[in-house]
């Protein structure tokens, strides 16, 4: 008969290894963070940082205490809620439609709120909205819209993966063609506008979209990490989860419509950011495995992490006009999915 001990230890070492992994992620995280607040096209040292933050919005150095409460700090926060967001629905995508390749925008979640975004920025004043708030109300509920329709497909044609995936290709195109149609119609001035909101930038956040994302998130959560033994039970499939009595289509609905609800708060603010949700599952899922318990705070941490570098890197290479971090993710994004595609093995190999 086996001895239980050193199973039992191998088992603490592996949960002591993967609990050090998330820390050196979230220690990699906060330096990024104060990277991303002393950097700018105006500057600002530690120390003074150090300075405007313990005295508050409200300090006697007025202008480090606009630039850094008004401005820095809510491009911080985005950039964390956002990555966190995008990390978090992506391995959620990648497992309930077991697709290493899948991210939240393969169900046309972004061009739904590009669609969105670009009528609200063509039409102005539809509401009685200032268009600062209109714009991304709109982007939500048109991501809310793409939603229902691939909900519905789910729900009348079974919630399989094939069939998700297929709807929201589907529902992907009709978004984009609509996008199309709306820059066509557009003048230049507002084009321009759409354009820019289609980058995906931290620039316009606020106090505002970082209590709403930071909402949405926090609202999200105690589901997520409800359902992580269910997600890891179906990594090995649909026929082993059931086994374990999951009802593995109503679960599946039910993590795509938090997959949705993450990606609408995600991308309302900030526009189209790729590859975030795409990279970051795979960095989590080498760093701790397969366990969600572990694998999605991981693939928060790491989204994250990946979003406020895109941050720095924006403001490093253009101090006087700072690159959209939607460009940066898809730049880096570009060789980061190369190495993921020859890191994956093909069906049936060895």
């Amino acid at each position: 008969m086996t001895e239980p001990g050193p199973g039992i230890g191998g088992y603490a070492r592996r949960i002591r290894l993967r609990s050090a992994a998330a820390v050196a992620a979230a220690l990699v995280l906060l330096a990024l963070i104060l990277a991303d607040l002393v950097t700018g096209p105006s500057g600002m040292s530690l120390e003074a940082l150090n300075r405007a933050f313990r005295a508050g919005p409200q300090g006697a150095d007025r202008a480090a205490a606009a630039i850094l409460w008004q401005i820095r700090m809510p491009q911080t926060l985005m950039a964390i809620l956002v990555g966190a967001s995008l990390g978090l629905a992506g391995l959620m995508m990648q497992t309930i439609l077991a697709n290493p390749l899948a991210s939240p925008f393969t169900l046309g979640f972004s061009a739904a709120a590009g669609f969105g975004a670009a009528l609200s920025i063509l039409l102005g004043g539809l509401t009685a909205l200032p268009q600062w708030l209109e714009t991304p109300l709109a982007a939500f509920s048109m991501t809310l819209l793409a939603t229902g329709l691939v909900y519905l497909v789910a729900r009348f044609k079974g919630a399989q993966a094939e069939i998700l995936v297929l709807a929201g290709i589907a529902v992907l195109f009709f978004f984009q063609a609509l996008q199309s149609l709306v820059q066509f119609m557009a003048s230049p001035e507002v084009l321009q506008q759409i354009v820019f909101w289609l980058f995906g930038s931290l620039l316009k956040s606020s106090w505002t979209s970082v209590q709403v994302t930071g909402a949405i998130l926090l609202l999200c959560l105690p589901f997520v990490l409800r359902d992580a033994w269910n997600l890891t039970a179906l990594r090995l499939g649909d026929a082993n989860a059931a086994s374990l009595g999951m009802d593995v289509d109503a679960m599946r609905r039910r993590v795509f419509l938090l997959v949705a609800a993450l990606v609408a708060g995600a991308v309302s603010f900030t526009g189209t950011i790729g590859f975030v949700g795409l990279i970051a599952p795979h960095v989590a899922r080498a760093a701790v495995g397969e366990d969600h318990r572990f694998a999605l705070p991981m693939a928060a941490i790491t989204g994250a992490l990946i979003l406020v570098a895109a941050s720095v890197a924006g403001k490093l290479l253009s101090p006087g006009a700072v690159i959209p971090v939607g460009i940066i993710t898809a730049i880096a994004g570009i060789p980061m999915l190369l190495a993921v595609l020859f890191a994956l093995k093909p069906a049936g190999g060895r």
